[in-house]
């Protein structure tokens, strides 16, 4: 565990709001020689939907959570009945909200990004040198990954595609 005082001292911040500072890849490669075996196969094969290791059981409940309220308002929008029970939650109740309600896409995606960061955040609490830390930092690369794949350029480029189709649906009516 002395390993981890440089490796987590040696990761650059990451910030909701930010660029990745490095790719997934990088930050295994710095991984590698400083955490166990056991992690590091953990390390590798980490997604957002992880549920087994430090951080991730509970990670896992409370971003399933949020998806869930995510799927359910979704369906309530499409005047559709969401079957899945889920443990409600006022917070992300109105985060979920709030981001359905926003201007555009990229937009909802950054108040759920904010907010699964602060999630992230709150369940690290004090740790500071150890496997909590470290899986909280993974899992923030991973949603910065996430967030990296969306283009505005291509998105409007589809968004104007997917309207004008819907325009000439309408006024083949």
């Amino acid at each position: 565990m002395a390993s981890y005082y440089y490796l987590v001292a040696s990761l650059p911040e990451l910030s909701s709001d930010g660029d990745m500072p490095m790719t997934y890849e990088e930050f295994l490669l710095n991984c590698q020689g400083n955490v166990s075996e056991e992690t590091f196969k953990r390390l590798e094969s980490l997604t957002l939907l992880s549920s087994e290791g430090p951080l991730l059981k509970e990670w896992a409940a409370t971003y399933g959570n949020l998806i869930r309220e995510l799927n359910s308002q979704r369906s309530m929008a499409l005047g559709k009945q969401y079957t899945s029970d889920f443990d409600k939650d006022g917070m992300n109740t109105q985060v979920v909200t709030a981001a359905l309600s926003a201007k555009n896409p990229l937009e909802a995606e950054q108040v759920l990004l904010d907010y699964e960061f602060e999630l992230l955040d709150t369940l690290v609490g004090l740790h500071t040198f150890d496997d909590y830390v470290l899986f909280g930092y993974a899992l923030k690369l991973k949603l910065l990954e996430r967030k990296s794949c969306f283009e505005k350029e291509k998105g409007n480029a589809e968004f104007k595609r997917l309207f004008d189709q819907a325009q000439q649906r309408v006024y083949s009516l």
